[in-house]
């Protein structure tokens, strides 16, 4: 833990005091949280600074004042935290209908609430005929500022587009900002007047046709396994992986882009500037494997201020943040690694980036999962800690098979490289007949009926696919498929690679499998119950596919 670190927590630790009352423990459950964790950071600083031989007297000094005061809010916390677990076990929906006010409670106009907008210091919500000031929420929602759409108005209207809120869970932390109730004088044949929001997906482009939706809002949708025959995945087959609305960002003209420093320094570029400035790098890696241009963060980072020779202790991140409020972060020596390819992409196999994948400018992080390279980039921040944003902290992270849905996320860390990976894209059946002359038999000495299988292979951290295992009976017996060279751009080999194997049809029993080896000598597991976690995350066994009756 840096000193600033420490310091900080300790501030945290030592500054938060337990309400008296039911009603502010409901209002303080994210302070309570931090509370939780800023005391228990305390009491390890001291033990730390105890045992360490770093000459941190500061530290010590605080920590011989501070330690006591940790002690007895983590006893307090204890106690506040049982109160308020039983007090919100009698929670209801959010969506409790009108009812005559109980006596002493609060009664706030319409227009009291629409003064309580985005740009007000104090964010006010309806919903049914409750109203809540939830300015507390908004730093720990996992939106971030998306919530503040709905400031000043009815924030039922936006969960009915982002549908994932209407469950329990999110009513009763909603309720722990309640502080009134509509007045009477306001409803309109018993409930709050009908309000008009803006559709925030409604300027979405559109899609590919050919593309297999699994979501629309957000969109999320697979490329069909008849794209996915090329080297380069087109554009418009491209999957995509949308976690809110597109932003309109027009033509990209006032589009900037930030960097702070850790000092909190900033220096922005706009498209022009970056174009223009910086040296201009393609690689080729698998996001599904497409050519990405554009400019290395290292070289922008260093432009700003950063030393990236003599390199702040204290900064451990860069973080990222997207126009729609999507934020990640990676590990500030993959930031700058001048081998590590890190990129700010503006073209996509060498055209400009379509709006689904980051127009005008996205982060690309080869050999790291897909969720750290932000699209609509807009600022960067040197830091000491992770993003702060839901999907960095509570979303890409794996946990044991035995562990439910409600796990202990700060346990975990968060996915960075990915592990090694194959799978089967194309199954054919070659008649004897087609054999005659064709490179497949002089490859493989086939003089029968086979089948072809095709597929790709790849894996985290620039490790390069050295092997691809085919078998045609489950797993019993093995053979090595044809590795297709391929024109891959980049310090390291960040793209997939593809192989083709043709096995005799009288072979083929029950299931195809495949399994990839790297230059790490990493491979595959069997199955996928040994490391299933519930995100589904990393999911990296064999991949079966049943022999087809026909594979014509």
């Amino acid at each position: 833990m840096t000193r600033r670190s420490f310091n900080k927590c300790m501030q945290t630790a030592t500054s938060w005091t337990p309400p008296s009352t039911v009603n502010g423990l409901r209002r303080q459950q994210p302070l309570l949280r931090q509370a939780v964790r800023a005391s228990s950071i305390a009491v390890e600083c001291q033990q730390t600074a105890a045992a360490s031989t770093v000459p941190y007297d500061r530290v010590r000094r605080q920590e011989s004042t501070h330690a006591p005061r940790a002690r007895t809010i983590i006893a307090a916390v204890i106690v506040a935290a049982a109160t308020l677990t039983f007090a919100t076990r009698r929670q209801v929906y959010a969506e409790a209908p009108p009812k005559e006010p109980d006596k002493g409670e609060r009664l706030i106009r319409l227009s009291e609430i629409h003064e309580h907008g985005r740009n007000a210091e104090k964010f006010w919500v309806f919903k049914g005929d409750r109203v809540y000031d939830i300015t507390d929420w908004v730093p720990n929602h996992p939106g971030g500022e998306v919530i503040l759409r709905a400031a000043g108005g009815d924030i039922g209207v936006y969960w009915d587009i982002f549908t994932i809120h209407n469950k329990q869970e999110v009513y009763d932390i909603l309720e722990q900002y309640f502080i009134g109730r509509f007045d009477p004088q306001d409803l309109v044949g018993g409930k709050p007047p009908s309000e008009h929001v803006d559709d925030p997906f409604s300027t979405d482009p559109d899609r590919d046709k050919a593309l297999i939706v699994r979501s629309s809002r957000p969109m999320n949708a697979e490329t069909p396994a008849s794209a996915l025959q090329t080297y380069l995945t087109p554009v418009n087959a491209f999957y995509v992986r949308n976690h809110l609305w597109v932003p309109d960002l027009a033509n990209g003209e006032g589009y900037r882009l930030t960097v702070e420093m850790i000092d909190g320094e900033e220096k922005q570029y706009s498209m022009k500037d970056l174009r223009a400035k910086f040296k201009q790098h393609t690689i080729t890696a698998t996001l599904q494997c497409s050519e990405w241009t554009g400019v290395r963060s290292r070289d922008v980072l260093v432009d700003a201020g950063l030393d990236v020779v003599n390199l702040d202790e204290d900064i451990q991140h860069a973080q990222f943040a997207g126009a729609e409020a999507y934020g990640a972060s990676i590990p500030i020596d993959k930031a700058i690694d001048p081998r590590g390819d890190v990129l700010l992409a503006y073209e996509m196999n060498g055209q400009s980036l379509p709006r689904d994948h980051g127009f005008p400018l996205r982060v690309l992080v080869p050999g790291h999962v897909a969720a750290r390279s932000v699209k609509w980039v807009n600022k960067i921040t040197m830091s000491g800690e992770e993003s702060t944003s839901q999907w960095q902290q509570r979303d890409y992270k794996c946990f044991g098979p035995n562990e439910g849905s409600n796990p202990d996320w700060d346990s975990a860390p968060a996915i960075q490289e990915m592990p090694v990976q194959s799978a089967i894209t194309n199954i054919r059946r070659v008649p004897q007949d087609r054999l005659n002359n064709s490179r497949l038999a002089q490859v493989y000495g086939l003089e029968e009926d086979a089948i072809v299988l095709e597929g790709y292979a790849f894996s985290g951290g620039g490790r390069e696919i050295v092997r691809v295992d085919v078998s045609a009976d489950d797993g019993r017996t093995w053979q090595q498929a044809q590795l297709i060279e391929s024109n891959e751009k980049g310090a390291k080999a960040w793209s997939w690679k593809q192989w083709r194997i043709a096995l005799p049809r009288r072979e083929a029993m029950n299931y195809f499998c495949v399994k990839a080896v790297e230059e790490s000598y990493n491979t595959q597991p069997e199955t996928f119950e040994a490391h299933y976690n519930f995100r589904g995350n990393l999911s990296s066994g064999w991949h079966r596919v049943p022999v087809p009756e026909s594979t014509d």
